[in-house]
């Protein structure tokens, strides 16, 4: 990989699998990382959703929940604790 002044040598590291890809490279991780995307809902699928962009690179994520953890919510959403019941969701992601 030659040098970047976009990509930290940890972010190069760390992103390796999706440089690798003759169609992405670092032209790609580069535009993940000037990427915003906003999820509506930290629930069942916004938790993994917004798990999976923020460890992809996306560079600003947003998340929209007007609900609060709720003790059933933590099996299924993975982004919430039991220390999390009664927090705002969006303050618990």
């Amino acid at each position: 990989m030659s040098e970047n002044p976009h990509l930290s040598k940890d972010e190069l590291k760390r992103y390796a699998r999706h440089i690798s890809l003759p169609s992405f490279g670092i032209e790609g991780q580069n535009k993940l990382r000037k990427s915003s995307v906003l999820c509506i809902g930290a629930g069942g699928l916004g938790s993994p959703c917004t798990m999976y962009l923020a460890a992809a690179g996306i560079g600003k994520l947003g998340i929209i929940d007007m609900d609060v953890v709720d003790e059933s919510n933590i099996q299924r959403q993975i982004l919430h604790g039991s220390s999390n019941i009664g927090v705002k969701k969006i303050d618990s992601a």
